[in-house]
């Protein structure tokens, strides 16, 4: 088999098909820079004002031996001139980098999509690793699918011959040889990311030049290869989106900014205490870079460290955020109660990931549901809401800090691991346009003891340590309704367990009703949502009503207390089905407080609902 293909100019291939929308996804082992090419490709995409949804999907094991089915990392992004709402199904490219690679992957590759392989990885050595028997380059593996074979090491190794690298150095540039490719098929420019190479390796001069040089050549390949007849590259239109300002934006990314945010239409200061663990620890990060305004971040030296730091800060008078992910928000709860029982404003962020223990940390589920509303002893509830996408992380997070301040609470907020490393494309908001969040500390000590009560909210005073005259203590131990001081007393107990679930309950008069996302708000089939399944559900229920289907969808961001007119709009549809990423937690929920026949449709994979999944669910209900 030829390794390389004959010289061919372009203008002998087929003409540029225009799509709609594509789908990419770049895959090797964890240590060819899988993410960082999905990562530019991003970015031109975004120039090139494109709408699109990303899913880098990490390997589980950090440091999974090189080459085999383990160490496998992909970045997927679906981009298109039309409104793209999902990561995309399956996609219409894989470039594969390794037979490792391949493996996981080709799976999901549509029929007869192209596979891009650098067969100069396809040893007898890489094979074995991955599991193949037989070669998939020569055994039929590949018969479903369009291959491009190109030994992409050996050409990369000839693009950065002249620059006198080690072989283990140029052969790191690979990917930006398969970049270059990718860039030639859907006609995209490479200033960006040759700008952004020369920044990245200002100190290595020769490291850019050889990145640099390794891209031109995968784009020269793609001019004047002998690619297949069919193939003469792709055009996207430019998107209809609304004129503005946008950026590209992670869940993690909006979320610190939301905070900040927050803090700022509050006019108080925020102080962010946390331990690191995946996929959580890109919130830290984020935060950290943020001190010039004001906010303080601590790396604790464990979780419960990091959530009581936030109580304490809290207590101080300033608002005390913490995060962390499932194991880690097993930890932290103890302390969540502390701050219910002191009613000490704090946000919780969980990035949930697969479970039970340790599970698969860098898959995506959002099975810390029932942990959020219930995982604490006694009766100790709090507000929890969940963000949909990662643009709408910086809304929940400025939702997070206003009823936190304003009910004296802790407030979780539920994103996942899909939600905290994807990407889209941003209106920058007018923040100035926000209503600000009135937060009043008690100054007057006529009266005062700590535990007085709004009449309206139910919250307690914030009163910060060293205001003269208002001296008090608060702890875990109950205490008194009327005087704030420790109490045993059976019926005093029974007065502020009530009164504390009532204060959390009468959050649902402060929110919004709950809208219908798409369709009408009584019909056949209502298709209930939560968190990260946003896209999909909704690029489904869309689909199936232009077909004519009586589908609706409707979308949670408060999942606790739930939105007061929801179980009216869930009582106008024949059948209410439950999609989400867990074992069927929120139809559990909603069958409990609703006694309604709530259906469930659950995926437990440690990966995002695909949009015929939905769709398929959907038709069966309705017998379609």
């Amino acid at each position: 088999m030829s390794t390389t293909a004959n010289v061919k100019v372009e203008s002998d291939r087929a003409p540029r098909q225009i799509l709609e929308s594509a789908v990419v996804r770049f895959a090797g082992d964890s240590g060819d820079g899988m993410q960082l090419t999905g990562g530019q490709f991003t970015l031109t995409t975004a120039l090139a004002e494109n709408d699109l949804a990303t899913f880098p999907d990490f390997p589980a094991e950090i440091r999974a031996p090189t080459g085999t089915t383990y160490g496998v990392s992909a970045f997927q992004i679906n981009f298109g001139g039309r409104r793209i709402k999902t990561a995309g199904d399956e996609p219409d490219v894989l470039v594969a980098m390794n037979p490792a690679a391949l493996k996981v992957n080709l799976g999901d590759l549509r029929r007869g999509g192209l596979a891009i392989l650098d067969i100069g990885s396809f040893t007898e050595r890489n094979l074995q690793k991955a599991g193949f028997k037989t070669n998939p380059l020569t055994d039929g593996t590949l018969d479903a699918y369009r291959p491009i074979k190109v030994d992409i090491s050996r050409l990369t190794l000839e693009s950065v011959k002249a620059l006198g690298l080690s072989q283990k150095e140029a052969l790191r540039c690979k990917n930006m040889w398969a970049l270059g490719l990718i860039y030639w098929m859907y006609g995209r420019e490479r200033t960006a990311t040759t700008k952004w190479l020369r920044a990245k390796f200002a100190k290595r001069t020769d490291l850019a030049d050889a990145n640099i040089a390794a891209m031109d050549a995968g784009h020269a390949f793609g001019e004047t290869a002998e690619m297949p007849s069919d193939i003469g590259g792709f055009l996207i239109p430019k998107a209809d989106i609304q004129p503005g300002l946008y950026r590209t934006v992670t869940g993690s990314e909006a979320l610190a900014w939301g905070l900040v945010a927050g803090a700022e239409l509050a006019g108080i200061q925020m102080t962010f205490a946390s331990y690191p663990i995946t996929p959580a620890s890109t919130l830290l990060h984020a935060l950290a870079r943020l001190k010039s305004y004001g906010i303080v971040t601590f790396q604790a030296e464990d979780e419960i460290a990091a959530v009581c730091a936030a109580i304490g800060a809290s207590y101080a008078g300033s608002l005390g955020v913490t995060s962390s992910s499932g194991p880690g928000m097993a930890l932290k709860m103890e302390a969540i109660g502390l701050a219910i029982g002191v009613e000490l404003p704090l946000v919780v962020v969980n990035s949930q990931r697969a479970g039970p223990s340790t599970g698969m940390p860098t898959k995506t589920e959002q099975s810390d549901l029932f942990q959020a509303i219930w995982g604490r002893n006694a009766d100790s509830p709090l507000a929890v809401i969940a963000s949909r996408s990662p643009s709408d992380c910086f809304d929940v997070a400025i939702e997070a800090v206003r009823l936190a301040t304003k009910y004296m609470t802790p407030v979780i907020v539920l994103t996942d691991g899909y939600i905290a490393n994807a990407s889209e494309p941003w209106l920058i908001p007018d923040v100035n346009a926000y209503p600000k969040i009135p937060v009043a500390f008690r100054t007057d000590p006529e009266g005062f003891h700590p535990f007085l009560r709004d009449p309206k909210t139910l919250a307690r005073p914030w009163a910060v340590p060293g205001t003269p005259g208002l001296e008090h203590r608060i702890g875990g131990i109950e205490r008194d309704y009327q005087t704030g001081h420790i109490s045993y007393d059976p019926a005093n107990h029974q007065k502020m367990t009530e009164i504390r679930a009532a204060k959390i309950r009468g959050i649902a008069r402060d929110i919004p009703l709950q809208a219908v996302e798409e369709g009408e708000a009584k019909g056949d089939l209502a298709v209930v949502g939560w968190g990260s399944t946003f896209g999909p559900i909704t690029r489904a229920v869309s689909n199936l009503r232009e077909k004519g289907v009586r589908v609706s969808h409707i979308h949670l961001r408060h999942i606790w207390p739930l939105p007061a007119n929801l179980k009216e709009l869930l009582e106008g549809f024949d059948r209410v089905l439950v999609a989400e990423m867990n074992a069927g937690q929120l139809s559990t929920l909603l069958r409990a407080e609703y006694l309604l026949p709530i259906e469930g449709l659950n995926k437990v994979s440690g990966q995002p609902f695909k949009i015929a999944e939905i769709e398929a669910a959907i038709q069966s209900r309705l017998g379609k």
